[in-house]
């Protein structure tokens, strides 16, 4: 699955369970974790992925054009 990631949300002072949730999701979003994960789950062909790449960066570029 690639190198190890460890991610430690620590609990500070008084910081209520759902934004310690809260943080812990950003992180996991943050090194895209879910992501990998759901690609690993299945074969993709090459020229499938590749395509969707392409599409993604299409629509990125697109959204900064637009602002």
């Amino acid at each position: 699955m690639g190198r190890p990631v460890h991610i430690e949300v620590v609990s500070r002072r008084g910081e209520s369970t759902e934004s310690l949730i809260r943080r812990f999701v950003r992180k996991t979003k943050k090194e895209k974790i879910i992501e990998r994960l759901r690609d690993l789950t299945y074969y993709e062909k090459p020229s499938v992925k590749r395509n969707r790449i392409k599409q993604r960066k299409r629509q990125n570029t697109e959204n900064k054009t637009n602002y």
